[in-house]
């Protein structure tokens, strides 16, 4: 008996690169860039549950500082996520992008978090938040 060719594909699916990159540790990558554009970009990023990606300033001591930019995160692996900036990055800035969960708040889909705060909130592994420092071109 011959399997159809889409329900092949979707057993491949469900059982091999989608379920691989749900047992990824959470990570962000990303590089310098051009924030001109008032957006700020990750290559890749991995979370274990629907969240957020957080922009923060920081600096050299790198500490999160303000938040200044956020998208929203599936749960998963994504590529090529995009936060809106909300206030004017310069050249030469550093930004701190974050994994944030998507939890404690009052609202699902609601982004609540203001620094120092438990509302959707930094995730961490092993301790160390999952961040990857940039610096705007």
């Amino acid at each position: 008996m011959k399997i159809p060719l889409l329900a092949a594909a979707l057993a491949l699916g469900a059982s091999g690169v989608f379920a691989d990159s749900h047992d990824m540790a959470p990570m962000v990558t990303a590089t310098d860039q051009s924030v001109a554009g008032g957006t700020v970009t990750a290559d890749t990023v991995v979370a274990a549950e629907n969240g957020w990606l957080v922009v923060h300033r920081t600096d050299a001591e790198m500490k999160p500082g303000p938040v200044v930019g956020y998208a929203p995160l599936r749960k998963g692996e994504t590529s090529d996520v995009a936060a809106i900036l909300q206030e004017e990055v310069r050249p030469g800035e550093m930004l701190m992008l974050m994994v944030h969960a998507e939890q404690g708040g009052s609202a699902t889909g609601v982004f609540e978090y203001t620094l120092g705060a438990k509302e959707d909130g930094p995730i961490r592994v092993d301790g160390n938040l999952v961040m990857q420092v940039v610096t705007a071109q």
